[in-house]
């Protein structure tokens, strides 16, 4: 039997009240707020910050509760940014949107370094770790270190790392954004050892399916739904639609899990928006025909 969860790819909109304290706060300047070594008040908004974006989640009854990462102002940059062997450049255009971050450029061999381990050390009630992909991160970033020797391959590496790093009873859900995934990245991702891969059926539904249908996909799924950039709210049951329309449209076999959720970040909604689409998708799953 498929079970439904709803959950999201985390990178939520920082809460009013969070806002107008990092406004209030007086002798910090812009890096203070990005340069990963908050201290005192600062790390105090942040702390309350999260507190409230996981009880925004939990009351909205979502079934895979995330951090939100709020301190993320490079946004998928962030665990470049914030590390050592980065330089961190000029504001440049985010690569897929208006937004800017700081060009991370990448200087030496990246170790761990600790900066979201921490954050989830101190976020209580986040059951889904989110993690920036190494797709995005090569997109993102300028590398003066490793040279190229194959994007895809060194792409795949990097997720099977992540992978055989966890528990052996978590799933692994690599998500993507802003349409269908191409042909070379997909195949790479299949011979990830991940348990879903995730898709944007908001922005380009008809060749993800064709994708799925010509190429197969994982044992479980993950399905972007909800619009994470366009303020029009989605009805549980419009929700429920696309998940069935997705999988009436898929070979017979049916998935262990299907993770509902946003095609993107949450980042760009005004924070009532978001609470709304919270709770239309934690909503769902009840509404879903199986």
């Amino acid at each position: 039997m498929t079970e439904v969860l709803a959950t999201t790819p985390g990178l939520f909109p920082l809460p009013d009240r969070a806002k107008s304290a990092l406004a209030d706060l007086k002798g910090h300047q812009k890096d203070d707020l990005i340069d990963g070594e908050e201290t005192g008040e600062l790390l105090e908004v942040y702390d309350r910050a999260r507190r409230d974006v996981i009880e925004i989640q939990t009351d909205a009854g979502l079934d895979r509760i995330v951090d939100g990462q709020l301190r993320w102002d490079d946004m998928l940059a962030h665990p470049l940014c914030v590390h050592d062997r980065v330089e961190t450049r000029g504001i440049v255009r985010y690569y897929d949107n208006n937004n800017f971050y700081r060009e991370p450029v990448v200087r030496g061999e990246l170790t761990y370094d600790g900066d979201i381990a921490a954050e989830l050390d101190g976020a209580a009630g986040v059951d889904q770790a989110v993690l920036p992909g190494p797709y995005s991160l090569c997109d993102l970033a300028t590398d003066e270190h490793y040279g190229d020797d194959g994007e895809d391959r060194r792409a795949s590496d990097a997720i099977d790392a992540v992978a055989g790093a966890v528990p052996v009873d978590t799933d692994v859900v690599v998500h993507t954004y802003w349409g269908a995934i191409p042909e070379k990245p997909y195949a790479h991702l299949m011979d990830a050892a991940v348990d879903a891969i995730g898709f944007d059926l908001i922005a380009d539904h008809e060749q993800t399916i064709y994708n799925i249908q010509e190429y197969g996909t994982k044992p479980s799924v993950a399905l972007g739904v909800v619009d994470g950039k366009n303020t029009l709210g989605e009805s549980p049951e419009e929700i429920a639609e696309r998940i069935e329309w997705v999988l009436d449209n898929l070979p017979a076999e049916s998935f262990e899990t299907v993770y509902a959720t946003a095609n993107t970040e949450l980042f760009y909604l005004p924070v009532n928006k978001f609470e709304a689409k919270l709770e239309a998708l934690a909503a769902a799953p009840a509404e879903v025909e199986l």
